[in-house]
């Protein structure tokens, strides 16, 4: 009798083994299946980028004017109708300074590392949608370049931080695989607090999709 408990109580954990990895597979078939539909439903794009920018730093003691720049990267789109479109590029940007009574004049000029996260919506014809886009920009300062003059007059002029953050909105069109967009960016934080400074822009990209 004991030997027959024994195997009974054997077989039956054999048993609720058995069934215990039956349903492991069954969830992780199922967590595959999911993750399959969904990554079938969801559209994925990447494509170069490549624009000009129109640069302006406002700041507490000096007037200040716009300064054209560039930019070139790389973007990736996730969705359609409703999309995350996060991206990487170089920029340069700055601005030019004169004081009031333009005894003292010079410029500012920043290479970037610029990283949106944007979150879109399109509406439109598949080969020919409008969109709208909004979301954070996270920027580091990867060289500046400051004026003589400004450093002379000025000393904590130049004292800039080596990352900002700000926002970016626009507004783009996509044309089969060429996108164009125009956005403004605010600064969300100052590049250099002694004078207030903080950076905006306007800029112009045009892109193509290679995937």
């Amino acid at each position: 009798m004991k030997n027959n408990g024994a195997a009974c109580s054997t077989c039956s954990g054999f048993k609720r083994k058995l069934k215990l990895k039956f349903m492991k597979k069954v969830l992780l078939s199922a967590a595959i299946l999911i993750a399959a539909c969904i990554s079938a439903q969801a559209q994925f794009s990447l494509g170069i980028k490549g624009g000009v920018n129109f640069s302006k730093i406002n700041t507490d003691n000096l007037s200040s004017s716009t300064r054209t720049g560039y930019q070139a990267g790389i973007f990736t789109r996730f969705g359609s109708a409703l999309y995350l479109q996060p991206e990487l590029y170089l920029s340069g940007t700055g601005g030019d300074f004169h004081s009031n009574d333009n005894s003292v004049s010079g410029n500012a000029h920043f290479t970037n590392l610029n990283v949106p996260v944007l979150i879109g919506h399109s509406f439109g014809a598949k080969n020919l949608n409008f969109r709208v886009m909004a979301g954070p920009v996270y920027t580091s300062i990867l060289s500046k370049n400051l004026s003589q003059s400004l450093q002379d007059a000025y000393a904590d002029f130049g004292h800039y931080k080596s990352s900002t953050l700000g926002f970016q909105a626009g507004a783009g069109v996509d044309i089969g695989a060429i996108t164009a967009d125009l956005r403004y960016e605010g600064g969300l934080t100052k590049i250099n607090s002694d004078f207030g400074q903080r950076q905006n822009l306007f800029a112009l990209s045009i892109g193509f999709k290679i995937l």
